[in-house]
């Protein structure tokens, strides 16, 4: 889900800007995953870029108020999810947690890092969203811990399908500052790809199955 259109259309354009975004339609990235893919995101760039960084911290602020209400605390998603998790906690005045894939090995064992406490409404940030599986995760970890998880924020979301049945049985709303489908009309725009371009790279998003 998409609350500005118009910030939507901005965010598209610094990443694809800053090459946050890359996109390679005719010759595909690798995913970690094995999956061949025409796009590579990577949005901890934003994070070397003052004014865009601001940007992305006011829209993922604003965004949580509005659909959210202010939470009593943001949790980042290990690893993309931490910095701008901390930005946004900064930038609304509350106290900032984040998750890890799993709790760890040695010392306390936490998979939660920082202080909480039971029933206090939070409010999860990500940088991207594809299935959405290691955000389920944190989701799940933070309401284990006792927390009342409001929903999700995230820069980016390709738009699959699967993202979306994930959150709806998690019983977690998340709503991203852009989208992949935002993004590839703005970069015809700025001339970063074709109208042929356009075309695979929307008949690969609907032919991809990642999951």
């Amino acid at each position: 889900m998409i609350l500005n259109n118009e910030k939507a259309l901005k965010v598209a354009e610094f990443l694809l800007q800053i090459k946050a975004v890359k996109l390679e339609p005719n010759n595909p990235f690798t995913w970690a995953s094995g999956w061949k893919s025409p796009i590579y995101c990577d949005n901890r760039v934003t994070l070397s870029f003052p004014n865009i960084r601001t940007f992305i911290r006011q829209g993922y602020a604003e965004s949580i108020v509005e659909k959210f209400g202010k939470p009593d605390i943001i949790a980042g998603v290990a690893t993309g999810g931490i910095a701008q998790g901390a930005l946004v906690a900064q930038e609304l005045g509350v106290p900032f947690i984040y998750v890890r894939s799993s709790a760890k090995e040695h010392g306390m064992g936490n998979q939660i890092e920082g202080f909480y406490e039971e029933g206090k409404k939070v409010v999860v940030i990500e940088d991207l969203i594809s299935t959405g599986g290691s955000s389920i995760k944190a989701i799940e970890a933070l309401k284990s811990a006792g927390l009342d998880v409001k929903g999700l924020v995230a820069i980016f979301t390709y738009g699959f399908e699967q993202a979306k049945i994930n959150f709806e049985n998690a019983e977690c709303p998340f709503i991203t500052l852009t989208s992949y489908d935002i993004l590839i009309e703005q970069a015809l725009k700025q001339d970063f790809i074709t109208v042929n371009d356009l075309d695979s790279l929307r008949e690969w998003k609907e032919s991809v199955r990642p999951y």
